[in-house]
């Protein structure tokens, strides 16, 4: 199977939400911003799953979308969790790179099947 880059890069983006989680739970004993940013952070990768699987261009079009959405939502999340200090700003900004990396990538699917 050959490899989907977007299919790739929102794995391991979820592995490192999740990772975050548990960081934020464990270490930080913060239980709402960090279920926040679990749920949009894993959401994006499997929204694309699903985009991946899709019948119509419709359906694509619309689960890339959702995908694109999340991403913003994660990207938010980032911010906040690094301008209250839950995260180290290495951290933050190691995670805001991939995400906007992500949405590069989600926006272009978008903007090439919209034509």
């Amino acid at each position: 199977m050959e490899e989907n880059i977007i299919l790739t890069k929102t794995y391991n983006f979820a592995l490192r939400i999740i990772n975050l989680y548990k960081y934020l739970c464990d270490e930080k004993k913060e239980y709402t911003l960090s279920k926040q940013i679990l749920r949009s952070g894993t959401s994006i990768g499997a929204n694309s799953e699903e985009a991946s699987g899709s019948i119509s261009k419709k359906e694509f079009r619309a689960k890339y979308s959702i995908s694109y959405k999340e991403a913003r939502e994660t990207h938010y999340w980032i911010r906040l969790l690094k301008d209250s200090e839950y995260i180290e700003a290495k951290l933050a900004n190691s995670l805001l790179n991939d995400v906007e990396e992500i949405l590069k990538i989600l926006g272009a699917i978008l903007k090439t099947v919209s034509k």
